[in-house]
This record gives C-alpha cells, structure tokens and sequence, in this order.
C-alpha cells in the first residue's frame, strides 16, 4: 500500500507541473511569440553578418549594418509609397461628407446601396461616445501603440544577442545529450536555422516582386487605387495562402465599383502574377526552404490563427518548419546532414 500511494503521489505531483508549466506558458505566449520571432530574425541576418566577419567586420557593427539596411529600406518605401497613398485615399475620400448638415442632405437624395451606408453613418454619429470615452480611448491607444514598440524593440535585441549566443546555446545543450546524438542535434539545429534564414528572405523578395509587379499592372489598367491595393497585395503575402487569395478578391471588388471590364482585368492581372510566382519565382528563389505542402500549410496558418490569435499566423510557417523538420528527424529518423541547405541569396560556403 505504501508504495501505491507512493506512486500515486509522484504522479499526481508531475500531473500538476505539467498543468502548471502548460498555464504558465500559455501566460507568457506573447513572449515566446517575441523570442521565437527574434530567432527567426536573426537566422535571415546570420549569413550575412558571417560574410562580413569573414572580411573582418565585427559582428556587432555586421548587426548594426543590417539594422541600417532595414531602417533604410523602410524610410526610402514610406518616402516613395506614401505620398502617393496619400493622394490615393483623399481622392477616396473626396466625395464623403465632412458635416453633419452635408452628411443629411447626402443621405435625402441618395438611393440604394449609397443610401444605406449613409444612413448607417447617420445613425452612428448620433451614437457616438462623450469626450470622456474619447479620451480613455486615446489613451488606449496610446499605450496599445507604445507596447507594440516595445516588442518591435524587445525583438530586435533579442536576435541581435542571438547572433551571438547561438552556437554557445548548441554546445551547452549538446552537453546534456549523449555523446551519440551530439552531431544529429547540431545538425538539426543547423538546418532549422538555415530553413527558417531563407524562408524569411524568400519572403521580403515575393513581397517586394508582388508588391511592385501588382501595383505597375493595376496602373495600367486603370484600376483605382492601384498603389495601395498593389503595395497591400505584397504585404499580405506574409499571410500564406489566405493573403493571396483576399489581395485578389480586394483587387476585383475595387474593379467592380468601375466595370465588370476592368474587374476581369485585375482578376487576370492577380492570376497571371499568381501563376508566375508559383512556376517560376518561386522555384528559382525559394525552392523548396521549409518542405511543407501548401495543404498543410493552409491547415496549420488556420488552426494557429484559431488557437493564438491573428498576430501568431505570422509565425505559422515558420513554426510549422520547425516541425515538419523535428517529425523527419526524430520519427522518420532521416539524417539532417544529408538534407539540401536552403541557400537563399546566399551561396553555401565550403
């Protein structure tokens, strides 16, 4: 008896931490979101920070280059795109009411589809909180907008300082492993860091080539808004499978509000840009960095999206290469060594 009641108490005791550890984790997800995305992040910068070691750069100042490319390349995309976005949506905006006298004389003489969003207009307006909810709203916002540049910094840190923890991390976890499975670790690590460096950077180049081939194509044809629906389709490639298909649909209901004409044209545009990032850019540029099929692909963006919520579809993929590389590794007991480096704009070195 008092070894049953032993053993039911040990149980009991690791059904507990694990309940605990699982809750805990669960609290703390937004922060292993951040780590995990700050180790993605700096698998993209390591090839690079690593030919500039190469030459001589110090790594710190290799990171601090990296960080400049990209400050730079966002400054130079507001000072190219925005302007012109901006022009765009006052020219959305031209023909909505700005009082409330225009908004009610609006609502009288128009019909339809037209009239019913007027009226829902109206009728919120009347509806609209004192200034006091207005202010605790601001606020809201306000620290809403500098939690997010808190994580926008909080990740930044955290793959520069793993630039350089890395290997370190590898050795003193090898340490803990038997001395047998020492190299299929590292390498394993190895290629999930590579997979996940060339993802990333496959993803800046479909979202500049999209982004830019989408918005000259719509403004050829005469597509309103061309440039804000253009540069939207490439930033949602982020989103796999679902982002393509919503930039398409945006593309032909903004073709819709011309002519059915001009809507099958921007369906055509959308699908020929599709088909030539699908059979030919892809392939060439990516290949194949994260070996998952577009089917599991789809199911695991919307399951994560269901579970965690709308910020974590963006770490989908990259969390799904991770595993489908721990499943060949550890149930199909395929040898990471023997896998094909992804070596995305960066050539494997001897």
């Amino acid at each position: 008896m008092g070894t049953v009641a032993r053993k039911a108490a040990v149980s009991t005791i690791v059904v507990i931490a694990i309940v605990a550890l699982a809750l805990a984790l669960w609290k703390l997800k937004i922060v292993i979101a951040l780590v995990f995305l700050g180790f993605v992040l700096a698998a993209a910068m390591r090839p690079g920070v690593d030919r500039l070691a190469a030459r001589r750069v110090p790594r710190s100042v290799g990171v601090a280059l990296h960080y400049l490319a990209i400050v730079g390349a966002l400054a130079l995309l507001l000072w190219l795109v925005v302007p012109r976005a901006i022009d765009q949506v006052s020219q959305a905006l031209g023909g909505v009411p700005t009082s409330r006298q225009e908004l009610n004389r609006q609502t009288k003489h128009s019909k339809g589809i037209k009239h019913q969003v007027l009226a829902a207009v109206q009728t919120r307006l009347t509806k609209l909180p004192k200034a006091g909810s207005v202010f605790h709203g601001a606020v809201a916002v306000g620290l809403r907008a500098f939690e997010v540049l808190v994580g926008i910094v909080f990740v930044f840190a955290t793959a520069a300082y793993w630039i350089f923890e890395r290997d370190r991390a590898i050795r003193l976890v090898g340490s803990l492993v038997p001395p047998k499975h020492r190299r299929v670790l590292c390498d394993t690590w190895e290629l999930i860091d590579l997979k996940l460096g060339a993802f990333v950077r496959g993803q800046l180049v479909l979202i500049a080539f999209v982004a830019t081939v989408l918005s000259v194509s719509f403004w050829a044809i005469g597509l309103p808004f061309w440039l804000l629906i253009g540069v939207s389709a490439g930033i949602v490639e982020i989103v796999p499978v679902i982002g393509p298909l919503a930039a398409g649909a945006l593309a032909v209901a903004v073709g819709l509000t011309v002519s059915w004409h001009l809507a099958l044209a921007a369906g055509i545009v959308v699908l020929v840009v599709r088909l030539l990032e699908d059979y030919v850019v892809i392939p060439r540029v990516m290949g194949h960095v994260t070996g998952i099929s577009p089917l599991v692909v789809l199911i695991g963006v919307t399951a994560i999206g269901l579970l965690f919520g709308g910020f974590y579809v963006l770490l989908a993929t990259p969390i799904l290469a991770v595993l489908v590389t721990l499943v060949d590794v550890i149930v199909r007991d395929k040898d990471p060594a023997d896998e094909d480096v992804p070596t995305l704009l960066f050539a494997k070195e001897s």
